[in-house]
């Protein structure tokens, strides 16, 4: 996700390190966050059952509801509320690991299944 060109410039993304292993249902992410005063990533592991649910996160963001993702504890926990119109605040909280919390606003569009 992604602030639209001549916006604050907000993103945070989450990329795969490497392809999918057979016989292994977990992929190695980071999710990348770049704000003003941010720029960085944060390990993250995720299962096919986690993807399911970015599906099912999505569809209740669309609904205008905060959603939580990759809840766990195992890894980076991602949440989204909506903020106003066309307006989203997102947070990224490294429990496992760092205890670091990332918050900011973004402001997507329709982008935010990519």
């Amino acid at each position: 996700m992604r602030d639209p060109p001549g916006t604050s410039g907000h993103v945070v993304y989450l990329r795969v390190l490497e392809l999918p292993v057979p016989g292994r249902d977990c992929l190695d992410c980071e999710f990348v966050v770049e704000t003003e005063t941010v720029k960085g990533s944060f390990p993250a592991y995720v299962t096919s059952d986690d993807l399911d649910d970015w599906q099912e996160a999505l569809e209740e963001l669309a609904s205008g509801r905060f959603v939580s993702w990759l809840n766990s504890g195992r890894t980076v926990q991602f949440k989204i509320k909506p903020l106003s119109p066309g307006v989203i605040g997102v947070s990224l909280h490294d429990g496992p690991s760092s205890q670091v919390t990332v918050s900011f606003p973004l402001s997507p569009g329709d982008r935010l299944d990519r």
